[in-house]
């Protein structure tokens, strides 16, 4: 029987990645996002990528991860579940903590850490139906450390770690692998733009002269590679940074 595997965020960046190379592995894909049109396009590229021919299965299901009752349907929908990858998430803002947003703060705390218990509680009989469950959350290195600025997403990711490790524990006796995989300097398409509202000038400043940030597709290598291991095997965290950073605040640039 084919696995299949649910993707949330799936509409671009590291979860658009994330599900082309899962599709790759011979996984039947579930495409979940807000933007509906990125879905369809996507499962498009998906289903005609294979030169051999053979048909992927990839459905499309639109997901707000912050609204319960989109999730509810969203879960009822989705038939089964073998590998599920939180990655809905992000960042707003870059403010100290003396000039935060309560709204920026509350806005990445539903969508990192609720929407992730959300999407969890709601496939999680699926998950262990499968008799093979992989839960995989996409957080950052941001959820290991803390850095100015960034007080509002460190606490948002911080919190997503601690519901990871916390499900490894209550599921120790269920068929559930749980999995972190933490990345650092991602160049994508959105998130740095998002963070800062769409002002593309502060978007870039985070890679300029850094020599080969990492790339969606790097981390989604890390997300195939843990999903594939042997049904025995947990892969508990990756932690992966681009060679010219150290740390979260220490990257060497040109």
């Amino acid at each position: 029987m084919r696995k299949t595997a649910v993707v949330t965020g799936a509409s671009s960046g590291i979860g658009a990645a994330t599900a082309r190379r899962l599709a790759a592995e011979g996984f039947d894909v579930v495409l979940a996002a807000r933007r509906r049109d990125r879905l369809d396009d996507l499962k498009a590229e998906i289903e005609d990528s294979d030169p051999a021919g053979r048909r992927k299965s990839v459905a499309v299901l639109t997901l707000d991860v912050t609204a319960p009752e989109s999730v509810d349907a969203f879960a009822a929908a989705v038939r089964q579940c073998h590998v599920l990858v939180n990655n809905a998430g992000g960042a707003l803002g870059l403010d100290f903590v003396a000039a935060a947003d309560p709204e920026d703060w509350r806005r990445m705390y539903d969508t990192n850490v609720l929407g992730l218990m959300r999407v969890t509680k709601a496939l999680l009989p699926k998950l262990i139906g499968s008799g093979d469950g992989h839960i995989v959350n996409i957080t950052s290195l941001a959820a290991h450390a803390v850095y100015e600025g960034g007080a509002g997403y460190t606490a948002a990711k911080h919190a997503a770690a601690a519901v990871n490790d916390t499900l490894r524990l209550e599921l120790y006796d269920q068929p559930v692998r749980v999995t972190e995989v933490a990345p650092g300097l991602v160049r994508t398409e959105e998130f740095s733009l998002v963070r800062f509202k769409g002002d593309a000038e502060k978007a870039a400043k985070p890679y300029e002269g850094v020599p080969c940030p990492l790339t969606a597709d790097d981390v989604a290598d890390c997300v195939a590679w843990a999903v594939t291991r042997p049904a025995h095997v947990n892969i508990d965290r990756i932690d992966i940074k681009p060679r010219a950073q150290a740390a979260p605040h220490k990257v060497h640039r040109v």
